[in-house]
């Protein structure tokens, strides 16, 4: 059984507490996510109400509270998987945001999370699996194909809310719209500055890839061109704070050549990657080309599919791992 006080044990640091792969949960506590992506409401774009803690997202950053206990506020980007939304995404992780809270504020902290949506919007033909509707002059299970003439078209392109931080060209294996998918973190989140970000699936692989653009190691020069605008976007944004954690959940590193810079040098903010053992989504090579990228990255596995882990023995361990990095102390990672 993994064990369930890590927030409040020292050996947090040692990231070999956290392999997990030999320990397994329950199926009905565990909350089934799709990987899903929005230009975004505006509600999402404020910090959510950590309802378990009763304390408002409005709360100043490090000023006492009325109580005894000061506070302090942190700040956490959340971002959605490719096909979701900000509200999918919060509605999905509610048990985690609670859990979260409600751990944290034994520390004196009072999560604020952040919930954007991507700016890249998806047709019914984007989402994985979608299979047309017959071919014949009407929808599938239809009659009279003459009401429907045109209507196959019409519906590939039908707009609904689903979203992407990026597109990956098939022909070549680019990445298109990166630009406005980081601009969109520069221009509607960071009103103040971000301590840290969780991210889903591709929301994943955009938290590693913004937790290394922050990183002030990075000379201007080893910036591609056509990246250094957005780049200098979420730098000015974040205040030239660089994030002092990231988590990753199924996520994946970026495999276009013209992002390799992002992981060279490593990522060298601290980084905690949570693997579904029976994800058939995010192939497993992917996800640990990720965490190779990263220095000292921490890994946890759980018993699972490619969805985010919502159960108290699984939202403990990330309570810990961001009390840990908000306190300064250097977390060591396991070799995989």
């Amino acid at each position: 059984m993994l064990l369930l006080r890590l927030a409040n044990q020292p050996a947090l640091c040692n990231r070999t507490l956290f392999s997990t792969q030999q320990h397994l949960i329950s199926r009905k506590a565990l909350a089934t996510m799709s990987d899903s992506t929005t230009n975004p409401p505006s509600r999402t774009d404020s910090p959510a109400q950590p309802s378990s803690t009763g304390t408002p997202s409005s709360t100043p950053r490090n000023k006492a509270a009325t109580g005894a206990n000061p506070k302090k506020e942190v700040r956490i980007l959340m971002l959605h998987g490719y096909t979701q939304s900000g509200p999918l995404y919060r509605a999905k992780t509610r048990a985690l945001e609670k859990l979260l809270a409600k751990t944290l504020a034994s520390a004196g902290l009072v999560p604020a999370l952040l919930y954007p949506t991507a700016p890249n919007r998806l047709s019914v033909r984007d989402i994985p699996g979608y299979e047309p509707s017959s071919r014949g002059g009407g929808r599938a299970g239809s009659e009279g194909g003459d009401e429907f003439e045109g209507g196959q078209e019409e519906e590939d392109e039908t707009e609904i809310d689903s979203w992407a931080w990026f597109r990956r060209e098939e022909a070549t294996g680019l990445y298109r719209f990166v630009r406005e998918g980081m601009g969109r973190l520069a221009e509607k989140v960071f009103a103040g500055y971000i301590d840290g970000v969780i991210g889903f699936s591709q929301g994943g692989c955009v938290a590693g890839m913004l937790a290394s653009a922050l990183e002030g190691g990075r000379a201007e020069k080893d910036v591609p061109a056509e990246h250094r605008g957005w780049v200098e976007a979420v730098r000015q944004a974040n205040g030239g704070r660089p994030l002092r954690f990231a988590v990753v959940y199924s996520g994946f590193y970026a495999v276009p050549g013209d992002l390799a810079w992002l992981y060279e040098p490593k990522i060298s903010t601290p980084t905690l990657h949570f693997l579904g053992s029976l994800d058939t989504v995010v192939d497993e090579r992917r996800s640990r080309g990720l965490v190779e990228r990263c220095e000292a990255p921490l890994v946890l596995t759980h018993p699972g599919g490619h969805y985010v882990p919502v159960s108290k023995e699984w939202v403990i361990p990330l309570a810990g791992f961001v009390k840990k990095c908000l306190d300064g102390e250097v977390v060591q990672g396991t070799k995989l």
